[in-house]
Formats: C-alpha cells, structure tokens, sequence
C-alpha cells in the first residue's frame, strides 16, 4: 500500500530543464509542482472531505441533543437505523478518508516534492560555470540547496494538512451556524474581519523577517564550512580565535534576526487569545441569549459551543501553519537566490559535439578581463599546430591561467575566439570539448571517495588492469598498497578525506596523473604538474609526462623553468599579452625577457618579481 503512494510521482523523471528558472516563490514552486498536479488534485479535494466530516459531526451532535429531549424509552426504536449508520460511518467510511487523505500527504507527497526540488535544484547547480562558484561559498550553495526542499515541502504540507482544511472549516462552521440561526454568524463574522486583520499583519512581517532569518544562517554555514574546509591553514596561522570571532559575528546575526521573528509571533499570539475569548463569548452567550428568548434549541446551543471551543483550539494552530507557511516561502526565496539563478554559459541551441581530428588550436584575438576591464587577457592571437608542444612563461597574473580556462570553456572570452580543428569552442557542446582536454592542475585536489574512483574519473569505463597500469605510470601504485582509512578499506578501495587531505601533496598529484593518463585526451593542459613532487619523483615521474605527451598537443604552465626547456616553443607572456616566443635556446640567445627569468632561478623556479 505505501509502495503505491510512494511510487504515484517519480522524483527523478525527464523534464525540459529552464536555463532561465523563474525568480519569483509562486512561479519557482509551480514549476516545480507540475508532476504532482494530479496527486495535489486529491489531497486537496480529501482535505476539504475531512474538514466538512468534523464539522457534520458537530452539526449531529447538536441534533442528538436535541434527539434526547423525546421520550427514553422511545429513542432507539424511533432512531436506531439512523444511529447505527452514523455509528458505521464513523467507524468505518470516515478513518478511512482520512486514511486516504495522510497517505496522500505523507507518502506520496512530502517524500517525493522536496526529493525533486534536491534534484534539480542539484543538477541545476552543477551547470553553472566554474567562475560562479568563484563566487560564492560552497557551504552556502550547499546550505540552499538542503533547506530549499524541506522547506518547500512544509509549504506543501500546509497547503493541504492546514489552509485548506481550515478554509474548508470555516466556511463549514458559518454554514452550519447561519442554517441554526443567522445572528450566530455575526459574531463569527466580526472575528472573522479581526482575525484576517491579524494574519495580514502577521504574514507581512513574518515573510520578511524569515528570508533574513534563513539568510543569516546560510552565512554562518559558509564560514563555519570555509574554516573547516581551511583547517590547515586555521591551526598553521594559530587563527583559532579569530575564525571563532568570525563566526560569532554571523552566528550572533542569526541570533538577532531569529529574535526579531520571534516577537512577531509572540505578539501574535498575545492578540489571538484576546480574540479567541471575544469568538467564545459572542456565539456561546448569543446562543444562550436566543434560547433564553425561546428562539432556538438546546441542540444549536451545544453545537454552536463546540463548533466555538473548537474553532478557540484551531486558531492557534492555524495562525502557525498560515506564519510556518509564509516563513517556509521565506527561506525557499533565499534558497532562490541560488537555485533559481540563470546558467550563463550554456551550450548555444543545436550545438554537435566536438569532432577532433588533428588538435590544431586557434586562438584568434582573444580578449578576457572577467568583466573588470583590466587584468586577464588583451587581444592574444595563437595557432597551436596538431602535436606542437608549448610551454607558458610569466609572472603572477600574466593571463597563463586565464587562457586555460577559456579553453576549456570555464568562461566564453568577452571578444574574439576559439577553435580546435576549426570548431568553435562555444558551438559544441561543452562536455564534448572537455572530454577531449586532459588537465593536470596544480591544486590537485581530489574527491571524498576511494582511490580507484578518483583515478576512474578519468575514465569510468576502464578496467582494473587500466587503473592499476595508470597508477604505476604515474609512479603511485606502490604507495597506494599501502594506504588505508578509519573504516578499515585498504589500497584503491581507501578512501582520501575531503579533497584528499589524508594524502600528501606528492600522493595527491600522483593519484591526478594517474587520472589523466587513464584519460589519455587528445590535447594536454598542464599547469605546474610536478610543483608538489620532491626531485626524486619528479625525476622519476618526467619520463612518464613526457611519454604522456606522444602524439598529443601540449599546453604546459611552469614556474619550474626546467621542465619545459624541451619544449617546441616557449611563449612568454606579461600584462595579458604573449610577449615572446620561441624556443628555449633561441629565447637564451636574446636579451630576453624569459632570459631574465632564466638567469635568476633559485633551484629551478621562476621569481615571479624578476625583471620588474
């Protein structure tokens, strides 16, 4: 039975993914919400059903009052048929509607509504470009992307579970009082005038006050995340007590703004018992005043009563599921704020795969300042033959990672372009191109997962012989043998700590290596691959890069100047611009920038301040 229910929306299904999501709560939520219409459908139609019972049994009570002011000993001859059909309703017809109505809510609803919302809002995030993480902490990414679900399902279950039950309450009570005597309706309309005063001023306030409320405690997410992912350098720089400060100014942030909703509910519920008391007093005493008068019925006082009394003991709850439903449209507004954010670099419509035949790069006057209008690249122009080994040289900021990553498609230049076997880049699919790009960086930070599948995301389809043969190339597989984690997994199945921090910077790169030798990609992209290796693997390790770079185009980064003497051509750039180039003799033999680099080597390594 709950399989059924649980199995009426599959959370995971096809759906035309919006690169535009909307950015307003109603539109976001009914986006959304479309596989669920049907299932809405009957949970909203049951809710109503649920809410007309309660109040039809109010309504019988007061008829048997009425009922019992006839003769005892005729009351069940006269009355039994009917009694025993209320009786097998109850029993029977009304547990299972509301039976209906919870497996609808609970189970095919809740489970499924913020299961989807994860998903997409997940794979939504994981198409934004590399420079919009940049931008943001990922434990505040992280942080959305789980409150935004749940808290859209509190939504949902509100819906259904409190505002259409208690519209459908309201409304039943009104009828059921009008139709024993309309006067008892003006004192419910009058706190009906009042209480929807109280929510107006409630929901105004509460919706705003929740976003900052969830906004604070996102930040505090994100620094306290940016320390623990940062430890390292926390207990390096003895900074214990300044991350402490730090994050107590955001936490005591969220201390405020959580105080501040919190009046707003007090206040609340300080004017609803004063109402409440003024609902109870009306109806109650102006039915009393009635049946004094002989204008109505012992029935429709006890109706009027325990429609009264129990109305007193919804209000409560209802003012909080109307100000949980508003709060919960507050944190999934700020939850917006990141997953309804447009993708900017997408693939243009109709764009094929990258079809590579030689690897000839064109890098045609290419402009990219990450909109700051200074720094990155200024007007390079470049033709990498097929197979042609380069090597960049600069300093600190001279564009060298700039250009990589607009080859990669990180970013789409802000003028010029890009081919690879005269394909545009920014015409094919971008996971066509990266398929074909093998890079190894310099951070070489690596998955929370076993070495076999950080290795295997190079290739995931490659044999355990392919793993192991790549681990060995890369000068890894001895030390791997002989790793092992807290849970007791041993070799390729340990696992290496949030991006790799169990491992040594040199195990790390290695295990990087290995990952892009099993990827064997046609063009190569090396940024600093060996500054993390002591000398002797390095020394071990430059046979296996050069063997890598057999057949392939090579684009490598080097501050270590040694490791790309021997390549076919050296270009120098500075300020955003190539400035020379050549080979490594040729470039020794002028008087040359990269001479100036060359010259003032301390064991290897460019001085980034040289030739000031």
């Amino acid at each position: 039975m709950f399989r059924f229910f649980e199995q009426m929306v599959n959370p995971y299904g096809d759906y035309t993914q919006d690169d535009r999501p909307p950015t307003r709560v109603g539109p976001f939520l009914r986006a959304y919400a479309q596989p669920f219409r049907r299932v809405f459908f009957w949970a909203g139609l049951l809710s109503v059903v649920v809410a007309a019972i309660e109040v039809g049994l109010i309504y019988y009570l007061g008829r048997v009052v009425d009922l019992l002011g006839g003769d005892p000993a005729l009351f069940w001859a006269n009355h039994r048929v009917e009694l025993i059909a209320v009786a097998l309703f109850i029993l029977f017809l009304r547990p299972l509607l509301h039976m209906l109505s919870v497996l609808f809510l609970n189970n095919a609803i809740l489970p499924n509504f913020g299961t989807l919302i994860r998903w997409r809002a997940h794979k939504h995030v994981l198409r934004q470009s590399v420079g919009w993480f940049e931008n943001d902490f990922a434990g505040r990414i992280a942080n959305r992307i789980m409150q935004t679900p749940p808290a859209a399902g509190e939504v949902i279950f509100q819906v259904f579970d409190a505002i259409s039950y208690s519209l459908a309450y309201v409304i039943g009570a009104a009828i059921l009082l009008s139709a024993a005597d309309w006067r008892l309706m003006v004192p419910l309309a009058i706190w009906l005038i009042f209480y929807g005063l109280l929510v107006r001023w409630t929901v105004a306030r509460v919706g705003p006050a929740s976003k900052a409320a969830s906004d604070a405690r996102s930040t505090v997410t994100g620094r306290v995340v940016d320390a623990y992912t940062n430890i390292h350098s926390v207990k390096m720089f003895a900074h214990h007590d300044r991350e402490l400060d730090y994050a107590k100014e955001a936490i005591e942030n969220t201390r405020r703004t959580f105080a501040t909703e919190m009046r707003i509910y007090t206040l609340m519920d300080m004017a609803l018992v004063g109402l409440n008391g003024g609902l109870i007093v009306g109806v109650v005493g102006w039915a009393l005043w009635l049946w004094m008068q002989g204008q109505s019925s012992v029935g429709t006082v006890a109706a009027a009563s325990a429609l009264t009394l129990r109305l007193n003991a919804m209000t409560g709850w209802i003012m909080w599921a109307l100000t949980t439903f508003f709060r919960q449209l507050g944190v999934v507004a700020e939850g917006m704020e990141t997953i309804a954010q447009p993708i900017a670099l997408v693939d243009e419509p109709g764009a094929q795969p990258l079809h590579l035949h030689r690897g000839r790069i064109d890098v045609q006057a290419v402009s990219h300042h990450y909109g700051r209008g200074a720094g990155g690249l200024d007007d390079i122009s470049l033709t990498i033959e097929p197979g042609e080994k380069i090597g960049l040289v600069g300093r600190s900021g001279a564009g060298k990672s700039t250009l990589v990553k607009l080859l990669l498609r990180f970013y789409d230049p802000e003028s010029g372009r890009i081919l690879i076997d005269g394909q545009d880049i920014t015409q094919v699919t971008q996971d066509s191109l990266r398929r074909q790009i093998g890079m190894v960086q310099q951070d070489s930070a690596l998955l929370h997962r076993s070495v076999r599948d950080n290795i295997l995301y190079g290739r995931p389809d490659a044999s355990a012989a392919e793993v192991i043969a790549a681990a060995k190339q890369a000068e890894a597989h001895a030390f791997i043998r002989d790793l092992s984690d807290p849970e007791g997994r041993r070799g390729y199945d340990a696992h290496v700590g949030e991006r790799g921090v169990k491992l040594s910077g040199g195990q790390r790169q290695r295990i990087t290596l290995a990952r892009v030798i099993l990827k064997d990609a046609p063009i190569l992209l090396l940024d600093e691959a060996t500054s993390a290796l002591d000398s002797e693997v390095e020394a071990a390790i430059q046979s296996t890069l050069y063997g890598m770079m057999q057949g392939k185009t090579v684009i490598a980064i080097a501050h270590r100047l040694s490791t790309i003497a021997h390549m076919d051509r050296i270009l120098v750039m500075d300020q955003g611009r190539i400035v020379e180039q050549g080979s490594h003799d040729a470039l020794l033999a002028e008087k040359s920038l990269y001479g100036q680099f060359w010259s003032r080597q301390s064991g290897g390594f460019l001085n980034p301040g040289a030739a000031e």
